[in-house]
């Protein structure tokens, strides 16, 4: 998924960066508030995690901004302070839910975990269609218990196509889930990890349908076959 962190720690957000996109998130990291707020004024992400004290904006004046004008990305917020009176703050500014420094990372992971998955409507952390099992918790995919070796971007693209299952993705969208603004992806990029992902899945009961002209779409296999294309219905 398409996250950006705004922390001005260094350090921090270095150790976060290498965490999150070893996972396969695109991650895009902003150190100052001022900044944040003008990359969120054109570009969308799936979750903000975002620090309380920031040069020139502060996270809650950020925060404040971006409710204001009806964004309702899910927001982690970060802080160092321990006072009752700032969390309450936070949520009361928009804040989906906070975490005090310093924090365990798998807290961190499962809490943002956690806020993805609401983002997209999922209840759990486990999606079960037939004897196939997504597991985003786990970082796990199965076939009627056994495992599928899914590496971590493709995996990001599942996430993606599992989130709206029978629904037409665009190419935009896949592409702002799975590169963040360093990442190098060439114009067949997406082409090919939905190539690579469909090899993998071969056995599985869904199939990845080529929309032509919109994206693609994730169904049941008997509905299309794996190198289906369709055209989009008009309106």
């Amino acid at each position: 998924m398409r996250i950006l962190l705004v922390e001005d720690n260094a350090d921090l957000a270095d150790a976060i960066v290498r965490r999150m996109r070893r996972d396969g998130h695109a991650l895009d990291w902003q150190s100052d508030g001022l900044k944040a707020a003008s990359v969120l004024r054109y570009q969308s992400f799936d979750l903000i995690v975002l620090d309380i004290g920031l040069p020139r904006l502060s996270g809650l004046g950020l925060l404040a901004g971006l409710r204001e004008r009806g964004d309702a990305t899910p927001v982690l917020m970060l802080t160092a302070r321990d006072g009752i009176e700032d969390r309450v703050q936070a949520l009361d500014a928009g804040a989906d839910d906070y975490l005090a420094k310093p924090f365990d990372f798998r807290e961190f992971e499962a809490r943002c975990r956690v806020l993805l998955r609401r983002n997209r409507g999922q209840a759990s952390a486990i999606v079960q269609i037939g004897g196939f099992a997504f597991d985003s918790g786990a970082h796990r995919v199965s076939l009627d218990g056994e495992a599928i070796e899914v590496p971590n971007r493709e995996f990001r693209l599942l996430e993606i196509l599992i989130g709206k299952l029978g629904q037409v993705v665009s190419k935009d969208e896949i592409g702002n889930g799975l590169f963040g603004f360093d990442d190098e992806a060439g114009p067949n990029a997406i082409e090919l990890y939905v190539g690579r992902l469909r090899k993998r899945l071969a056995a599985a009961p869904l199939r990845i349908v080529t929309v032509r002209g919109a994206g693609y779409m994730f169904e049941a296999s008997d509905a299309a076959p794996a190198d289906a294309a369709v055209e989009p219905a008009d309106g």
